[in-house]
């Protein structure tokens, strides 16, 4: 069943199920819902938000297709990159789906986000579609950086995703420089500067945050914790792995990040703090199921055993599952018709994806400088490179 199709559904009065329920009834898709986070929030240097986040049934819905349509694209882009279709890097997201969906549940396309090169689920988040996401990762002109970024560059400016970025953590003072821009423009929004545990302890990334809690900008610095950093595991690489308080003088919360209510509250949470006053850093504690990127099979540093619980006890779709069907939001055939909508909705858009020719030879050379500037790009061919510039 199509997931308009279910929320329309949902409209008969339900008595609560279980004790994470409002004591008020479901009454139609929009009723308030409130459910406790799975783990309280743990705080440094302010009082946590509450663990109590209102949701409603459409929302619940929403999440479980947002989520389940990014871990299909992801395995499907694990067999394209096997089949040679994707080629170069390439570092899935499958695990972690939670932080991009809760995130976006919190925000507005007016505040800004940038990441590293895990950053296809992000990209759909902020409103990209599966073709053009596709499309760039067989590196066709169809795609979001017109084939030429790939895996790692995502991008979508009129939704203010600044990208996907293959230097580790140099994304961070980038997305300062944007919550300067949107404090000296008085917008009222934040920027979330996204990277991994592995990009903690940058020199580069304490600086940035330094100059933000000078200035008081409206930068979220997200620690996407998923425990490994590239095949190293966090307690080896950092003396200290409680990232939400590196801030020091900052203030920071560590999260569930495989909650996905969670992590709405504390995005919403921090977006306040952020525009009110200055920085914050937020710790998601996630997984990842896939290796840190194809070419790692993920299994020569950790166990099987502990991948297959993560999957048991923490996934981020299986949560919002259980609460649908202990809620009779949903039922189980129900969301199986969305998932094998979604396996449909994925081929199609790989089909149309490939009809996406290559990129020309031409364009190698343009994206190089800003037109109007009487700027050159010279190669092999001198005369040919000329004719292609403005």
């Amino acid at each position: 069943m199509a997931a308009a199709a279910l929320l329309r559904r949902i409209p008969a009065a339900r008595a609560p199920a279980t004790a994470f329920m409002a004591a008020r009834p479901v009454s139609d898709s929009t009723a308030a819902l409130t459910i406790e986070t799975s783990v309280p929030f743990t705080s440094h240097l302010v009082d946590p938000p509450s663990r109590d986040v209102t949701t409603t049934p459409a929302e619940l819905v929403t999440f479980f297709r947002d989520m389940s349509l990014m871990r299909r694209m992801e395995i499907a882009a694990d067999s394209l990159y096997k089949a040679k279709l994707i080629r170069g890097f390439c570092h899935l997201y499958d695990g972690q789906e939670a932080v991009a969906v809760g995130m976006e549940a919190a925000i507005t396309r007016s505040d800004s986000i940038i990441t590293a090169y895990r950053d296809h689920c992000t990209y759909l988040a902020r409103g990209g579609d599966l073709v053009s996401a596709f499309s760039e990762l067989m590196g066709r002109e169809g795609g979001c950086s017109r084939g030429k970024g790939g895996s790692m560059h995502f991008y979508k400016k009129d939704a203010n995703f600044y990208g996907g970025h293959g230097i580790v953590g140099a994304q961070v003072p980038l997305g300062c420089g944007l919550a300067f821009a949107q404090k000296y423009k008085k917008e009222e929004t934040a920027t979330f500067a996204l990277y991994g545990d592995g990009a903690a302890n940058q020199g580069q990334l304490f600086e940035a945050l330094n100059i933000s809690a000078l200035w008081k900008l409206p930068a979220i610095l997200v620690c996407e914790n998923n425990h490994y950093g590239m095949g190293t595991a966090e307690w080896r690489a950092a003396k200290s792995p409680a990232y939400y308080k590196r801030g020091d003088y900052v203030p920071g919360l560590k999260v569930d990040g495989m909650d996905v209510l969670a992590v709405k509250q504390a995005c919403k949470f921090a977006k306040d703090h952020a525009v009110a006053n200055g920085p914050i850093v937020l710790e998601m504690d996630t997984y990842r199921y896939h290796g840190h990127s194809m070419s790692d099979p993920g299994s020569t540093y950790r166990t099987r055993d502990e991948i297959s619980g993560v999957r048991q006890e923490r996934d981020p779709i299986e949560r919002v599952r259980k609460l649908l069907l202990a809620h009779d939001l949903a039922t189980a055939a129900e969301l199986k018709d969305m998932e094998k909508e979604i396996r449909k909705q994925v081929d199609d858009a790989i089909a149309k994806a490939k009809e996406s020719s290559m990129p020309d030879t031409s364009e190698l050379f343009t994206n190089v400088y800003k037109k109007g500037f009487n700027v050159e790009s010279f190669g092999p061919d001198r005369k040919e490179l000329r004719a292609t510039l403005p």
